[in-house]
């Protein structure tokens, strides 16, 4: 009896982000995602450790830095993919669920928040998991060079799953029914992840000079994709393969320190500003 007023109380006393951010992270990890997650983060990164160096004919390991630059292109593919079918899944999921939940005492902004939050809360820890086990065997294989730069690409890995999510939030609300809502998703991961870069370089191959610079430099911050390309590449020190964004950023702003600052200050803006349109759009509909 104790022990039930106890867990009343506290309910009570929680904040309800918190409570349904719980709700939604044991959802998905009923629905086993997490381990799928973690499980495919983990091989690659072993897969790609060991295939980099047998590639060039010895045996063992690639270190932590090779490793994750090895990583970055399938990280860019693979996490927005993941995060939007996760997003489109908990907002397009049962109607009736959803407005069950939505007929509770809390504002549909702390609906949204709580359900992303449990969302990131998975979707992350899953992907710490894997981080963790692939780096624990290249620690003990390769020693820790590289170490700090492997942290950082798992923090900038973290920040685009977290873009992607309230990014497929928001194309969720936008879209309304479910087929939709996934046709949606596809679409948006084609133009972000493949399409959105061929276009930039065609616009900028009929410009000249300074112009084109200008046009690779300002396109940077219409891709989340970009950003954390370019981010990560800065914090593994590997500015020789940026290609022409990173080049062009490098070029405007002078260096990777004040650069790194902008790439963050812009990713967030891309975890804000969806949140903020989402806000709207929830608020206006009927449910």
């Amino acid at each position: 009896m104790r022990t039930a007023k106890r867990a009343r109380s506290d309910a009570m006393t929680t904040s309800p982000i918190v409570l349904i951010a719980q709700r939604e992270l044991t959802i998905t990890v009923r629905n086993r995602w997490t381990v799928i997650m973690a499980a495919v983060f983990g091989v690659l990164m072993l897969v790609i450790a060991w295939a980099g160096v047998a590639a060039e004919g010895y045996d063992g390991m690639a270190d932590f830095t090779r490793t994750s630059a090895s990583m970055v292109n399938l990280v860019l593919y693979v996490v927005p993919l993941m995060a939007l079918v996760l997003a489109t899944l908990s907002f397009a999921g049962d109607r009736g669920t959803t407005e069950l939940l939505f007929s509770q005492p809390v504002s549909r902004t702390e609906v949204m928040l709580g359900k992303i939050a449990g969302l990131f809360v998975a979707m992350g820890g899953a992907m710490v998991a894997g981080f963790i086990v692939s780096g624990g065997v290249i620690l003990f294989q390769t020693g820790t060079e590289g170490i700090g730069g492997f942290i950082a690409f798992a923090v900038m890995t973290l920040l685009l799953g977290l873009i992607f999510l309230c990014v497929g939030a928001l194309a969720t609300m936008l879209a309304g029914r479910r087929p939709r809502s996934f046709g949606f998703a596809i679409l948006l991961w084609f133009h972000f992840v493949l399409f959105y870069d061929l276009v930039v370089l065609g616009l900028a191959s009929q410009l000249r000079g300074q112009s084109a610079v200008t046009a690779l430099f300002l396109s940077l911050f219409g891709n989340p994709v970009d950003l954390v390309r370019v981010a990560s590449l800065i914090v593994l020190d590997n500015e020789t393969i940026f290609g022409a964004t990173g080049a062009a950023l490098l070029r405007f702003l002078g260096g990777p320190e004040v650069s790194m600052l902008v790439l963050v200050v812009a990713a967030m803006l891309w975890v804000g500003l969806p949140l903020l349109w989402a806000r709207v759009v929830l608020r206006s509909q009927d449910i």
